[in-house]
């Protein structure tokens, strides 16, 4: 079984969540899912790519296996982020479509979910809160970005085309307000581009777990329609080098300002 995540450790104050680009799914997962499933297409294809070199000395704690082995962005104890709202859980049974990914009779039961907890979601989780803590020792402060995609248009989950940057701080509690506010004003100034602060996605179980801004520990979401960096939102999934190029920009910006806050905070 490999890894359940890769770890970068870096200096800066920033560090970047990616618990949905990875595609591991183990044999006797994988001989569970159907078709559908197998299609893998609830990934945050090349979020991890996009990402790459924006800046220097940021850590990065990414999530190596696939979100229908177990989802690292879900509340371990399995209460919805968003009650009353179409969503997957911490192991789905769709996809975002509402479609079934698992053969019939062979849906992931409370014994399945368990052993996913402690060998997938936990390792990773464990080993976020540790850098967090690292990082933290460093400066005095930690930011947690994390860096997510989806679809555009996803009836099941959302009406319409969803914004090409979607900021998540749980209403404000995730987060200094002036975090919050670089992330707008740059999205914001972003020509050709539109973007909501906590609209449909306000931050997942990640985000609301560790952003603590009292204990100098912060943690904000940016959810990228994957219109803006991927050829097209089908198999094969493919990644468009000059429309992410454009984008890395605006990303790189963020992350530049983020970090320039947290060290004259901590000055």
């Amino acid at each position: 079984m490999n890894a359940p995540f890769s770890l970068h450790q870096g200096t800066s104050p920033i560090i970047l969540g990616l618990p949905h680009t990875g595609t591991d799914v183990p044999a006797a997962i994988w001989d569970r899912l159907n078709d559908n499933g197998r299609i893998l297409a609830d990934t945050d294809w090349h979020i991890h790519e996009l990402y790459e070199g924006l800046l220097d000395n940021a850590t990065t704690v990414r999530a190596t296996f696939h979100r229908y082995v177990i989802d690292a962005n879900r509340d371990p104890a399995g209460v919805s982020l968003y009650p009353g709202q179409n969503t997957t859980g911490l192991v789905p049974e769709t996809d975002f479509d509402g479609k079934p990914i698992w053969n019939e009779g062979q849906q992931p039961d409370d014994a399945d979910i368990a052993y996913r907890l402690e060998n997938f979601h936990a390792p990773y989780h464990a080993a976020l809160a540790a850098e967090i803590e690292r990082v933290k020792a460093i400066h005095g402060i930690a930011i947690l970005y994390d860096c997510h995609s989806i679809r555009s248009h996803i009836p099941f989950l959302f009406e319409g085309k969803l914004p090409d940057f979607n900021i998540g701080t749980d209403m404000g509690k995730t987060c200094d307000p002036a975090i919050e506010q670089i992330a707008v004003e740059v999205t914001a100034a972003a020509e050709g581009y539109d973007s909501i602060l906590n609209g449909r996605f306000k931050g997942g179980w990640t985000t609301r777990h560790y952003g603590k801004p009292e204990a100098s520990v912060h943690a904000i979401q940016m959810e990228l329609a994957q219109s803006t960096h991927l050829a097209s939102e089908v198999p094969p999934f493919a990644y468009d080098a000059q429309k992410a190029e454009r984008l890395r920009n605006h990303l790189k910006t963020i992350l530049t300002r983020m970090e320039n806050f947290a060290l004259e905070t901590q000055r």
